[in-house]
């Protein structure tokens, strides 16, 4: 049985792409809340989920203040708020931004590693700021899992590289690999048996 609890996921410029990449390669009964904070303006922050949601099998989440965190589903950060992760819910604040950024992503991972501790996975993908990076070091220090996407995959490979020199990482992954390593991470061993096991019978 997995102990992960939370898996994090930030990003920026390209940012989209790459979530609609990443969990849209997650299987529709994937077992773990994900929190995913995006740098975008205020003018799309309407349509995003919405358009992420059209990608993707899990149900996708406009975060509202003291939404209750629930298993399988995608929780997105509105814009020009941070989300933080409390236990069992996540709360929205207006404080001054960090790095230049409201939401931020080392809000969202610090915040997670209070709550959760060793229980939180970290994911950072494309961008071009260092945001994400002082977040990651709290989920390694809290003995979490932390992955950053290859640069070299990235439309913006600024962010990941900031982390991957700082040594925060568990593992760098190309953005196609990532989606199947979260579920060899947080799925049950004996659940993906039984998945491959109902798609091969599915072939007969």
């Amino acid at each position: 049985m997995t102990h992960f609890q939370i898996v994090t996921i930030g990003t920026s410029l390209g940012g989209f792409e790459a979530l609609s990449v990443l969990l849209g390669g997650l299987p529709k009964d994937f077992p773990l809340p994900v929190a995913v904070v995006q740098h975008r303006s205020c003018e799309d922050s309407a349509a995003f989920a919405p358009l992420l949601a059209g990608q993707i099998q899990l149900p996708v989440i406009d975060v509202e203040d003291k939404e209750k965190i629930r298993e399988g589903h995608i929780y997105v950060g509105p814009s020009n708020y941070h989300l933080l992760v409390e236990r069992g819910h996540f709360a929205l604040s207006a404080d001054e931004p960090v790095m230049y950024a409201r939401p931020a992503i080392d809000v969202l991972f610090e915040s997670a590693a209070d709550a959760f501790g060793g229980d939180v996975i970290g994911v950072l993908l494309t961008g071009m700021s260092r945001d994400g990076s002082a977040g990651l070091k709290k989920i390694k220090a809290s003995g979490g899992f932390t992955v950053v996407q290859d640069p070299e995959t990235a439309k913006h490979g600024r962010m990941p590289a900031a982390a991957i020199s700082a040594a925060l990482v568990d593992r760098v992954l190309r953005l196609e690999e990532i989606a199947s390593f979260l579920v060899e991470l947080c799925v049950p061993r004996g659940v993906r048996h039984d998945r491959r096991q109902g798609q091969h019978s599915s072939r007969r």
